[in-house]
């Protein structure tokens, strides 16, 4: 039976390797380029004129333009990992910050999160009412954008049942603001002079995807970068208890008699990001002084690479097809929805890291 077995194991497996080479071939390559391009850049005009995320997401968008025009967008999926490049960096970055850092700003990142969470929520939910979009639809619209962009749309798909065209359109539009936000807020909380722990709450409240949290952290500084993450970390940890309720809701009052199942209290643990324990657990091996400074040099130079492969993912993902088949009204509910949220996101990262530091 092996020996019959064989041959057909090889038909089938040998593409799917050669693909897959090809594939991480072709994202490992624009990753290095991206790098290249940053030293090269930072040589020629300065640091912080254009960090690597920026390089990263620039070339990734025109080689996803110009696969897709030659009919070959497809053959790059394969090593697209956009979540698992992005979650690994975040792990790493736990060796360059101090746990106690991580108490101080978290505990004030969680009163941000509650109070952005529960406020861009019930807005957007309210706001695509307003446009009479369907309900599956508010649900993911309003979820993506209060917490944490594609994971928190994806949690909230499972939660609703919703279609697989609604999770898409919803990531198109996610990628869609969360780019130009990662490259302007950070220049923008620059020129009207916020400080770093300030500006570094500010994105990790209102930019909707944590990879842009993370590039628009690191092109505005180091510390900025440090508050951003920890604050969008706050409000990932939210995504369990949130999809459990919309869960809730969905099944007693919305489908309510329409359906035989009931969330669970297990589903908070399933739907918790697992990769921020890692986060927290790397960093206490670090408060610890268990990790030298050639050990964590060498982690942040790995970081720097996973989350380039991160960004570089995020520019190929992005397709203008998905987006003309959306309509107007959930873009112009996305827009508006962000322009309150990155007002309020100001506010409160004001008082709480601001006034009250």
């Amino acid at each position: 039976m092996a020996q019959a077995t064989t041959p057909a194991l090889r038909k089938v497996s040998l593409p799917a390797i050669s693909g897959l080479v090809v594939s991480a071939a072709i994202v490992v390559g624009l990753a290095v380029a991206a790098n290249r391009l940053t030293v090269v850049g930072n040589q020629a005009f300065g640091r912080q004129l254009l960090e690597y995320p920026l390089w990263a997401v620039g070339i990734a968008l025109l080689a996803g333009l110009v696969l897709a025009l030659a009919g070959l967008r497809g053959k790059v999926n394969q090593a697209v990992r956009t979540e698992f490049y992005l979650k690994t960096g975040l792990v790493l970055l736990g060796a360059s910050i101090n746990f106690n850092d991580i108490l101080s700003i978290g505990a004030r990142g969680m009163v941000q999160a509650l109070v952005m969470v529960s406020s861009v929520f019930f807005f957007t939910w309210w706001l695509a009412g307003r446009f009479r979009l369907e309900n599956k639809l508010r649900a993911l619209i309003a979820t993506s954008l209060s917490i944490c962009g594609v994971s928190a749309a994806i949690a909230a798909a499972g939660a609703v049942v919703a279609k697989r065209s609604q999770l898409t359109y919803v990531v198109t539009l996610v990628i869609l603001f969360a780019l130009p936000l990662m490259v302007l807020q950070p220049y923008l909380a620059k020129a009207i002079g916020l400080t770093a722990n300030v500006a570094g709450a500010w994105i990790g409240g209102n930019i909707d995807t944590t990879a842009a949290v993370v590039g628009a952290g690191q092109i505005h500084s180091d510390q900025a970068l440090k508050v951003a993450s920890i604050v969008k970390l706050s409000q990932n940890t939210l995504i369990g208890v949130a999809a459990f309720l919309l869960a809730l809701y969905w099944v007693t009052t919305v489908d309510k008699g329409n359906s035989k199942e009931r969330p669970r209290l297990v589903e908070i643990w399933h739907r918790f990001p697992k990769f921020v324990l890692g986060f927290l657990a790397v960093s206490i091996i670090a408060t610890l002084g268990l990790l030298g400074k050639p050990e964590v040099a060498a982690i942040n130079g790995l970081r720097t690479w996973f989350l380039t492969l991160a960004f570089v993912c995020i520019g190929l993902e992005f397709t203008w097809v998905e987006l003309r088949s959306l309509g107007g009204k959930p873009i112009a509910v996305y827009a508006i929805a962000t322009g309150f949220n990155t007002a309020l996101a100001l506010a409160v990262a004001w008082i709480i890291f601001g006034v009250f530091r």
